[in-house]
């Protein structure tokens, strides 16, 4: 009983970071877009462009944005979540 509510405990905590990190993907403005690594000008509007269509809801589904493939997504996804780190450490210190 204990191991399925740890279980349950750590795929709904593992949930909640991604899921923070691909609304903040969906919602980022362009400018936003641009300071993660590997999105210039062109990708930030092909990402912006293609969330209109379907918002993303894995950081898989980056791919169907041109020139975007399994390994930029993947660069994007750990550059996302380092950030998001980042920001929630540097609001508790404040």
């Amino acid at each position: 009983m204990l191991k399925k509510v740890t279980l349950g405990f750590l795929v709904l905590t593992i949930t909640s970071v991604c899921a923070m990190s691909l609304n903040q993907l969906n919602s980022a403005s362009k400018a936003e877009l641009i300071e993660i690594n590997g999105i210039g000008e062109a990708k930030a509007s092909a990402i912006i462009e293609e969330r209109k269509k379907s918002k993303f809801k894995s950081f898989d589904d980056l791919t169907r944005v041109k020139g975007v493939g399994p390994s930029i997504a993947s660069n994007i996804k750990k550059d996302v979540k380092s950030n998001t780190r980042h920001k929630k450490e540097t609001k508790k210190k404040s």
